[in-house]
């Protein structure tokens, strides 16, 4: 056994922290889903395989590396559960209560959120670890630590976003239609939203144009196609 494992209660409660990160990532889809998947907001979790909280799941994550910056390490653990880059990643939050530690050892996690679309899973292979899987933001399992806080940190964020701007951008591909970012409008903020007014105030922002493009295949009046006038909105 190392010494930091002979170390008991007291003297553990006299070492510096240690400082993790964490990430709580979004998609509209999983990777590999379905259309119907789009019933809610997706996250990637990595289930445990040692103390403390064997077989829970936890967020994507790990202790900060010497030779790295605190973003770089929540991207790299973040690809190696995903299989893919996120076209967004902020940190989010630091959550350092004395109650999260485990056995005495103080631990100070430093939370990023991040987002997918579809397309950042191209090429990807189908995921074949049983550790790794993506869940219902609806129907998560039970997690470790205090990472059911950190989501619900990271949906908070991301409303609060939504309500500045149109942060759906980042799970539609660069052109589509007016029901499609309504409905991850609709998983964003966890609720149903009238087509009419959604679609008065989506252009009232002037965030949106027209690409001269429409639906083909439908029996209906064929709907527009729309893009972001700057991919650049925080």
């Amino acid at each position: 056994m190392g010494g930091w494992n002979r170390l008991n209660v007291e003297e553990r409660r006299q070492q510096a922290p240690q400082v993790a990160v964490s990430t709580v990532a979004f998609s509209a889809t999983p990777p590999h889903g379905s259309p119907a998947s789009r019933e809610t907001l997706w996250v990637p979790l990595v289930r445990r395989v040692r103390a403390p909280f064997k077989g829970a799941w936890a967020l994507p994550g790990g202790p900060t590396q010497w030779n790295q910056t605190l973003g770089q390490t929540a991207r790299e653990t973040l690809i190696a559960a995903a299989h893919a880059e996120p076209n967004y990643l902020e940190q989010l939050h630091a959550f350092g209560s004395v109650e999260r530690s485990a056995q005495a050892e103080r631990t100070v996690t430093i939370a990023y959120w991040a987002q997918y679309r579809a397309r950042d899973f191209d090429g990807v292979p189908e995921n074949k670890d049983p550790n790794i899987a993506w869940w219902g933001v609806n129907e998560l399992p039970e997690l470790a630590f205090d990472h059911a806080e950190i989501i619900q940190a990271g949906i908070q964020r991301l409303r609060r976003r939504a309500e500045q701007t149109l942060v759906a951008h980042r799970f539609l591909d660069d052109e589509f239609t007016m029901a499609e970012l309504r409905a991850v409008s609709e998983l964003i903020v966890g609720e149903r939203l009238d087509p009419a007014n959604f679609r008065r105030q989506a252009l009232a922002r002037g965030e949106l144009e027209e690409t001269g493009a429409t639906q083909a295949g439908t029996k209906h009046r064929p709907a527009k196609y729309y893009r972001f006038t700057s991919t650049e909105q925080d």
